[in-house]
């Protein structure tokens, strides 16, 4: 019974939906030919439209791309920059440290020097005195 009730629903829905077509084609403001030119029209309207969209979406990603380009540009520029600060600083640094090494030795090999001559004249005098 139920299937019964569902067929014929479906049956109307068919019913109307014919009935509608048929309606449509014989209250149609314009003949098939113009109908058929007038959608050939639109698709190529629709056509025209889409390629110049697709032109200006081109020209936005160029213009994206080109200001990126030159942001990353910007950016490897000042991390060169900074990598030369950086190295410059080291090497400051290393001069710096050299510089006190050298002096550190001088001071080192004078005092050296001093002790060796204080005990060569400590035993000296004692090789005298004896």
């Amino acid at each position: 019974m139920a299937e019964e009730k569902q067929s014929s629903g479906f049956s109307w829905f068919l019913a109307g939906l014919g009935l509608g077509a048929l309606i449509g084609v014989l209250y149609a403001p314009k003949a098939g030919k113009e109908t058929r030119e007038e959608l050939i029209s639109s698709a190529r309207e629709g056509t025209e439209f889409l390629k110049q969209r697709s032109r200006d979406a081109v020209d936005q990603m160029n213009d994206l791309v080109d200001r990126s380009k030159t942001q990353v540009n910007d950016y490897v520029g000042r991390g060169k920059e900074y990598v030369e600060r950086g190295r410059a600083q080291w090497d400051e640094f290393v001069n710096q440290g050299r510089q006190f090494v050298n002096d550190q030795s001088g001071r080192v090999s004078a005092a050296v020097d001093a002790g060796r001559q204080a005990y060569q004249s400590n035993t000296s005098t004692n090789q005298e005195g004896v």
